[in-house]
């Protein structure tokens, strides 16, 4: 993706990020309906060619959008593509893309919640690795001629009860709904997707005053660095914070009592 489709998918990440990090909104569920939709719109080439149209507003898009999925989604997923369909797309296949990404992430979210996330990307390369010698599994999987159910009964004989939940639906899905990947180029994306998804932190900031957007930018700047990888903020105001700001990530709360790790935090904000 390039131009508009990638800022539309970077907003479309965190704004699912924000929703599955409340831990009342049920991941699993999320990416059951996100990739129903996804399935929706790949078929519907007209609709998903109305639905990115740079001619109409964004807001009646968002509308239809709701007439349409409303009544057969829950309100995360329907708020997710409401949003989606808000932005503006260089071709009407990236939003199906993006909503298919989404839906994966949904599920690896669920599996790190549940504490499973290294595990599932660990069957993931080693089904990959399967796959791939296996020349016979590979044609069977990927016979056009051969019926979702018999794929997925295949899945089940090879998977059920031998690899995570996780695992099994994704790969179900990959083989299930190619949408034009090779099996390799799909499970290849899922890997990287997990890793991604593995290598996120939350930091839960806490200030005594609303945060700027370049505040909020260089403040995620230095805390991926100070811990080495990616960091998403869930930011809140107190303004009884002392210092003027805390930060907590996992167990690790950095203020006063870390002074020399807050004022590096401080530093790079100001810098």
């Amino acid at each position: 993706m390039n131009g508009a489709s990638r800022e539309a998918l970077a907003a479309a990440r965190e704004r699912l990020d924000a929703l599955t990090d409340n831990t009342s909104v049920d991941a699993t569920l999320l990416a059951d309906e996100l990739a129903a939709v996804t399935a929706l719109l790949d078929r519907e080439v007209s609709l998903r060619r109305v639905l990115t149209d740079p001619a109409q507003a964004g807001e009646a898009k968002a509308e239809l959008a709701g007439r349409l999925f409303g009544t057969q989604v829950g309100g995360p997923t329907a708020d997710l593509v409401a949003g989606l369909v808000r932005s503006r797309w260089s071709r009407s296949r990236d939003l199906v893309d993006s909503i298919e990404e989404l839906a994966d992430t949904a599920d690896l979210t669920a599996a790190q919640q549940a504490g499973t996330l290294d595990e599932v990307e660990d069957e993931l390369f080693r089904f990959g690795r399967i796959v791939s010698s296996n020349t016979g599994l590979r044609a069977a999987l990927t016979d056009r001629g051969a019926t979702t159910a018999a794929k997925s009964e295949l899945l089940r004989s090879l998977l059920g009860g031998r690899a995570k939940a996780t695992t099994e639906r994704l790969v179900t899905r990959l083989v299930t709904a190619p949408r034009g990947r090779s099996l390799e180029s799909g499970l290849e994306s899922l890997s990287k997707l997990a890793a991604e998804r593995r290598s996120r932190m939350v930091a839960i900031v806490t200030s005594a005053v609303p945060l700027s957007d370049p505040q909020k930018q260089r403040l995620g700047a230095a805390l991926a660095k100070l811990y080495g990888r990616q960091m998403h903020l869930n930011l809140d105001v107190d303004p009884e914070v002392l210092g003027g700001i805390r930060v907590q990530v996992g167990d690790e709360v950095i203020n006063g009592s870390i002074a020399d790790r807050l004022e590096d935090v401080g530093r790079r904000m100001a810098s």
